[in-house]
This record gives structure tokens, C-alpha cells and sequence, in this order.
């Protein structure tokens, strides 16, 4: 192989995936990333760069969304939606002390935990609104973490149990 195209390849490949407390750290940021950028002011592109072309994602209420572009799609309803004055609004928040992370060599990352969410009815004041239990494969690319498979479920009121 000539020497400037294995240069090339070189510079491609993504860099070695991190382990140990570096690994959650980098899950913890991305996971962030991905829920401010959700349910934030609507970023479709940054969004899109979130999530892996074949990511699926299997919701225990919404059902399952299979590629990007159904992931997509089902995210701008939602951006638009949610640009009436009177709409509701989320907010995910992760609950402390369930955050887990494992890797996976070679590829990256699968993530596990609980998560609340909040809602307020245009800016209205902001409320408890249920909880889930969710698991999301993160995979370690040349652009930095991407969901590849998300599973949000056992989802529930406030203040009930599962």
C-alpha cells in the first residue's frame, strides 16, 4: 500500500475506544449531548449526527423506528409540534445512582439507567411527568459517539411504581 493512502486510512479510523471512568465520562457527555439536542430547540442536523444511518430504536409507547431517516422524521413531527405557543414540553433528566456503562470491545459502548421526564404546557411551570427505564448502544466512529440501538421502556407516571 503506498505510503500517503495508508497515511489516509490511518487518519480515518476512528481512535482507540476509551475504558474505564474516561469511557463513562465520554457516555455521560454524549448522552447529554443527545437529550439537550432532542428536546432543546429543534437541531435536526445535530441530531442527525447523533445517531448512527441504521439506528433503531424501540419505544415500549411510540413503537419502533428503524434508520435514520425514521428517526428523523419522527424528530421534526416533533419539532414542529412543539412550535405552537400552548405545546408541551419535555425535559429528560437522567436519574443519579442508575447511570451504568459497559463496553464493548471493538465497537463501543452500551449505556443503562432511568430517566425522568419533565413537562410544562407552553411556559407554563414545569412539572414531574413520568419515568422509564431505557438502554442505548453507543458505537465508537470516526465523528465521535453515535446511538445505534435505543430502548426506552417500563415506562410509568410519577410517583407509581413499575
Amino acid at each position: 500500500m503506498p505510503f500517503p493512502l495508508a497515511l489516509a486510512l490511518l487518519a480515518l479510523a476512528p481512535a482507540e475506544i476509551p475504558t474505564g471512568p474516561q469511557l463513562t465520562q465520554q457516555i455521560r457527555a454524549a448522552d447529554a449531548a443527545m437529550f439537550a439536542a432532542y428536546f432543546g430547540p429543534c437541531a435536526p442536523a445535530r441530531v442527525a449526527m447523533l445517531v448512527t444511518p441504521d439506528v433503531e430504536m424501540y419505544h415500549d409507547r411510540g413503537g419502533a423506528l428503524l434508520g435514520r431517516d425514521a428517526f428523523m422524521t419522527s424528530y421534526e413531527k416533533l419539532c414542529r409540534e412543539r412550535q405552537a405557543p400552548d405545546a408541551w414540553r419535555s425535559r429528560r433528566a437522567l436519574v443519579e445512582g442508575s447511570f451504568r456503562v459497559d463496553p464493548v470491545p471493538g465497537f463501543g459502548a452500551i449505556e443503562e439507567g432511568d430517566h425522568q421526564f419533565y413537562e410544562r404546557k407552553g411556559e407554563g411551570p414545569e412539572k414531574l411527568a413520568g419515568i422509564a427505564h431505557f438502554v442505548q448502544l453507543w458505537k465508537w466512529t470516526p465523528q465521535g459517539w453515535q446511538l445505534a440501538r435505543i430502548l426506552s421502556y417500563a415506562h410509568r407516571a410519577a410517583g407509581t411504581t413499575p
